[in-house]
């Protein structure tokens, strides 16, 4: 076999490879942004396929794909919409799975939260910033937190609500709000943070599914395996999050 042949034969099978990559959309719940954009190369590099991702709160995503926005792989916040995604006729039953367990954080630029509990009961700042409950995940369980606390009432006129998680830790980057919930995956390695007790909300279980627009494309079932990876849950468990 001569080297013209091998060198045809190679060229033939990149080419066969590269004809048959495709691109997976995939919506994505807020906190999980920087895993994702971590996952994606590495994605690539496995399977050859690409992926788009749209980020958003839970519950705008989903609103988004009852409305016929092209997700094709949904991985929301919470354990409930794609579960309601397959009930809805949008989610392929038997593809729901939980990629990631989250947790809660109270985060600060400016104040020493040794002790966070103390802090919030002090009550020593003029806003705190918190996901939209009604949309985040994070947001709910930051209100479940300080309603276990007993501090809703006396917080409630310093809350300053972000769309989502993201838009949360910009609220108090940029000192907008001295301090806010946030996904303990946004902060790691940050300083004056507190890890909310567990036991103060419900579990943030972070559930997948493969929406029906997708169960034709290669991609997106490629990236729904792959999710499951040991490649990929090393990325995820390094990230913060828990993967049962």
């Amino acid at each position: 076999m001569n080297r013209v042949f091998l060198g045809t034969l190679l060229a033939g099978l990149l080419l066969s490879t590269a004809a048959h990559a495709e691109t997976v959309s995939v919506a994505v719940a807020a906190n999980f942004t920087k895993v994702a954009e971590e996952l994606a190369p590495i994605f690539k590099a496995e399977t050859g396929h690409d992926v788009s991702y749209s980020f958003g709160a839970t519950g705008q995503l989903y609103t988004q794909a009852t409305l016929g926005a092209p997700f094709e792989v949904f991985l929301s916040a919470d354990d409930v919409r794609p579960t309601q995604a397959v009930t809805d006729g949008l989610g392929v039953d038997g593809t729901v799975f939980t990629y990631a367990i989250g947790a809660l954080a109270l985060y600060s630029t400016s104040l020493d939260l040794t002790d966070g509990k103390a802090i919030l009961e002090g009550g020593d700042f003029d806003k705190i910033a918190i996901a939209d409950p009604a949309t985040a995940p994070y947001g709910r369980a930051a209100t479940e937190a300080l309603d276990a606390l007993g501090l809703t009432e006396a917080v409630t006129p310093k809350l300053v609500t972000g769309e989502n998680i993201t838009q949360t830790l910009q609220f108090i980057e940029s000192g907008n709000a001295e301090l806010g919930f946030v996904a303990a995956s946004q902060v790691s390695g940050k300083s004056s943070v507190w890890l909310v007790p567990a036991d103060l909300y419900e579990p943030i279980r972070q559930d997948a599914v493969l929406l029906k627009t997708g169960e034709a494309n290669p991609a997106a079932t490629a990236f729904i395996a792959f999710l499951k990876s040991e490649t990929a849950v090393a990325v995820i468990e390094a990230a913060g999050y828990v993967v049962e």
